[in-house]
């Protein structure tokens, strides 16, 4: 199967690396099936949508959040990405993090209702 967008260009896939999000993601839930693509020395994975390909959400993976979130062993959170041309203006959401359980290729988007995880986390600070 392929889908082409402006960023990748057009991308070859399996349908069995397919993502199903059965909720879709807050604000695009018609969105059902997605491609989760890494480049070779990205910095950031590129959740690609296989229904409307133009739409992809950057994510970075994020391992420190607390049992609160309940994720499955097989199952790695991340934070959908805010980029921007300055990095120190670069935010990632913990608030509504995104999981996805590669083994059996099901994402979900889930509200933390914890406080502590903002939905604009400065990812580098200028230290």
């Amino acid at each position: 199967m392929k889908i082409q967008n402006k960023q990748f260009g057009e991308i070859e896939f399996e349908q069995n690396s397919v993502i199903k999000f059965d909720e879709g993601l807050l604000g695009f839930e018609e969105l059902k099936q997605f491609l989760l693509i890494t480049e070779k020395d990205g910095f950031f994975f590129w959740l690609t949508s296989i229904d409307q390909p133009e739409i992809i959400f950057p994510l970075f993976s994020i391992k420190l959040l607390n049992e609160e979130l309940k994720p499955l062993e097989s199952v790695e959170p991340f934070g959908i990405v805010k980029l921007d041309k300055e990095p120190q203006n670069i935010t990632i959401n913990l608030k509504a993090p995104v999981f996805i359980d590669q083994d059996n290729k099901i994402g979900y988007q889930k509200i933390v209702e914890n406080e502590e995880y903002p939905v604009d986390y400065p990812l580098f600070t200028n230290n």
